[in-house]
Parts: structure tokens; sequence; C-alpha cells
């Protein structure tokens, strides 16, 4: 059985609470999906993606690695909002939660928990350990704890409608069950949601809550990646021959064919045997059927599959080194540059966001702040870096400009970083641009020239400016802003 068949009969399982399964040598019993307001996961598909995908199928680790190592880079700051806009990122003693989890633990290890529960499961689920619920805790720091996402159960619940559990139009989580090594809901340790982050990438349209596994859309290809590697290996161990017909003369009787196939078999069968010189007698006539690697363009069969797994995990070809990624034009120095950026804008950025907003409940932080991610020191954006460089040389040169049209430099600074111009409104400083000095009206001019004529200067300089300088040109006849 393959692991479509299975998970396919997981999943109907559902519709059967006496089902029974097994995977693993262990048998389960019951059904997943949402009975009477607990989201439970699908007995054994946890292990099965684990086993069979992540540890078994070599293109679903190198998409899952990947996006595990890049993920596992970001850092959490505070960030604080003005007006609903963000605004500048800052640290606290409150992210040191986070930043130490566990013993021994930081936060690229936590980050990376949480993508491969994600990605396997679509659900992970980090518990707070306060001094309340721990005992031991008494006298430390709080810590995190992953729990594994196929032991966890979301109870949902009704005031209004409690009959329709959360299906009810006020359902809402009402708390998790942790039961582990197959213990029941009776028997589980409940979480209440505010010490609990739940992330789930990906919805699953079936649940109000729980998430999906980015790989359960495509098991067929996983499946068919699967197939195509053992008929690779059978090519193989076969002497990197495609299925060979040997005619016999029809005389023989039965004792001698069976005796001709197994002498044929051992001298010519498997790798050790392979490209032998084949030496035939007695009227046989060996031909071959079917057709080899090249014949069956393998190479472009397999890679296929392996794009289409890519795509699945938001993870471009290129990046990840399918063959399919690194041919032609692909792997072009501006190509390949897309493709990163787009791995990085719509796929690394979405998963670090909702990171952030699960992890915040554990925080609990002010509310004109919020918990965000710190993407600046990860070496593989470091070209997102130069294309962030050329835009602050480009917001430089319009500080400067503003600031020699006379507006207030720290204004202009927010008005830039919130993208919103009007708060540069009643923020002009009054005074001329490049000198910044006050105006000179025409009546200021008409005053200081019957000054000096007063005093008898003959041959006056031009009038100086609010600092004592000339300003070295006409004087003005009216204000200017």
């Amino acid at each position: 059985m393959n692991l479509l068949q299975w998970l396919t009969g997981q999943r109907r399982a559902y519709h059967d609470p006496d089902a029974e399964w097994s995977v693993g040598g262990n048998v389960y019993y019951g059904r997943g999906g949402s009975v009477n307001g607990e989201e439970t996961p699908i007995a054994g598909e946890y292990l099965a993606l684990a086993q069979r995908g992540y540890k078994g199928n070599g293109p679903v680790f190198a998409l899952m690695s990947l996006r595990q190592l890049v993920f596992s880079e970001a850092r959490f700051q505070f960030q604080r909002l003005r007006d609903g806009r963000p605004g500048k990122l800052f640290g606290g003693r409150d992210l040191t939660l986070l930043e130490r989890p566990w013993t021994n633990g930081t936060t690229g290890d936590l980050l990376s928990r949480m993508i491969q529960d994600a990605d396997l499961a679509g659900n992970a689920f980090i518990v707070r350990r306060d001094r309340e619920t721990a005992p031991a805790l008494r006298e430390g720091p709080e810590m995190l704890k992953r729990l594994r996402p196929d032991w966890v159960t979301i109870i949902m619940g009704s005031d209004e409608d409690p009959d329709l559990f959360g299906d009810a139009i006020d359902g809402e989580v009402i708390a998790y069950a942790y039961h582990p090594h197959g213990r029941t809901i009776d028997e589980a340790d409940i979480i209440l949601p505010e010490d609990m982050a739940h992330f789930a990438p990906y919805p699953d349209p079936e649940f109000q809550v729980r998430g999906m596994s980015w790989l359960t859309p495509v098991l067929r290809e996983i499946d068919g990646d699967q197939a195509a590697t053992a008929h690779k290996s059978a090519f193989f161990k076969n002497g990197a021959m495609s299925t060979t017909v040997i005619s016999l003369d029809p005389a023989l009787d039965v004792d001698k064919v069976k005796r001709f196939r197994a002498m044929f078999e051992e001298q010519h069968k498997g790798v050790a045997n392979a490209y032998r010189t084949m030496i035939l007698g007695g009227g046989a006539d060996a031909r071959t059927l079917g057709a080899d690697l090249r014949q069956l363009d393998f190479k472009a069969t397999q890679g296929a599959g392996e794009t289409r797994l890519a795509a699945a995990a938001g993870v471009p070809a290129s990046i990840v080194g399918f063959s399919e990624g690194m041919a032609g034009s692909a792997l072009n120095a501006g190509n390949y540059s897309s493709a990163r950026r787009r791995f990085a804008d719509a796929t690394m950025r979405p998963l670090w966001r909702m990171a952030a907003a699960a992890l915040e409940n554990l925080l609990a932080p002010d509310p004109d702040v919020r918990l965000w991610y710190d993407d600046r020191d990860i070496p593989f954006l470091r070209e997102d870096r130069e294309v962030v460089a050329q835009i602050q040389a480009t917001q430089a040169s319009t500080i400067g400009q503003l600031i020699q049209a006379g507006y207030k430099p720290d204004q202009i600074i927010d008005a830039l970083v919130n993208e919103d111009w009007s708060l540069l409104k009643n923020q002009h400083t009054g005074l001329y641009s490049v000198q910044l000095q006050e105006p000179v009206t025409a009546e200021a001019m008409a005053k200081a020239k019957t000054e000096q004529a007063a005093a008898g200067v003959e041959g006056a300089k031009p009038l100086a400016g609010i600092n004592g300088q000339s300003n070295g040109r006409p004087a003005q006849t009216g204000a200017q802003a």
C-alpha cells in the first residue's frame, strides 16, 4: 500500500468510529475530524508523513530542510504601531522567553520545530510552562514546551448554541487537550488558549482552526517519485537491462526450462553481472522488451514530479537544486535573484509573520505594540539588503531635499518611515531653502534703508539675515515659505 492509499483510507475513516488501521506496526482505532467540538488529528497521519515523506523521500527532505534552515534564521523584536502603521523595532526582557525557550534551546531551535511540525502535521503547538502550571519552575524563569501535534486535540465550544460546538456563530477555542502515548481525552492535560501558541499556516477546510500540511495535496507526487526511484533501483539490480524475453526450443520440457532460467539469472541478473557476455545455445533467442531509462526520458519524468513538489512547498526549483531548476536560463543571475526574492517574499516572510502572531499570544505586549520578525541579519537575504541600501540612498536624498525646503528633520523621517506624507502637515519651519534664514519683506528692507540713511551710511550692503550673515542676493519683495 502506498502513502496515498493509506492516508485516503484514514480520511474515509472519519465516518466510521469503529474503523481500525495500522502504521509502523501499531493498530489505531476511531476517527479523526471534528467530533463534539473536538478537532482531533488523524491517528498515524503525522507518523506516516514523517516516516514515508520526510525520512523516506529525498525531494521532500530537501524541500523541508531548506524551508527549515531559512525559517530558523529570523529573530523576534517588538514593533510599536503608530496610527495603525508599523514603527521601529526594539527589544525587551520579555523576549528572553523566545530567545531561550527551553534548556539549551535558542530562537532557531524554536522556529525549526515550529516549521517542521507545520510542514508534517499542518500545526505547531508551543505551550508556556509558567510557575503556576509547573511547580518545578517556581524558582526559575518561564519556559516553553513543544507539543507533538498528533497528540493535541483542539476543544471548541459555544455559549449560545452548545450543540453546534465550534460550528456555532459564537464558537471558539476553549482549550487544548494534550494526550501523549495513547492517553484518552479524560486523561489529557488541559491547556488554556492564553498559554498556547498555535501555528497553522495552511488552514484545513475540514476544520475550523486546525491546519493542513502542504504535503497533503501532493501525496500522488510523493508516491510517483517513490515509484520512479524503485523503478531505477530495479533497473540496476537487474544488470541495467530492461525486461529480457528468451524463447527456447518448444521440444524442451519444463524442468530443463527451469534449470536454464536459474542458470541464466545466476550469471546475468544483478549489478555484479551487468554487461557480461550472454552466450545462448539450443535454439534459444533473447529479446529485450520495454525501454531503458533514456528511452523513458527518466530525468524529465522524475524532474517534473520534483518541480510539482517544489511548487507546493513554495520553493523555486532553482533554489532547492532540482534538475528542472538547474537547466537553461534558470541559473542566470537575474533569474536566480528573482527566484530567491519570490521565495523570501511569498513564502518565508508570510510564515514569519504568522509565527510572530502565534507567539505573541504568549507575551501579551501593550495594545500599541506587536511581536514582529527581524530578518536584517539573514545571509540568504543579503542581496535584499543591497536593494534596501538603494532605497535608503533614495530616501536620504529625499530627506536632504525636504530639509533644504524648510521642513523639520524629525518629522521628515517619520513621514518616510511610515510612508505617510500627511505627517509633514504644519511641520514647515517657515525658513528659506538652503540657508534656512528668515524671509526679508519689503517693509523690512524700507526700514533698514531708513535706518542706514539716518546713520549716514553710504553704499549699504545687502540686508543681513537672522544669523548676521549676508544672504548674498537682492532682498525678496515678499515672504517666502
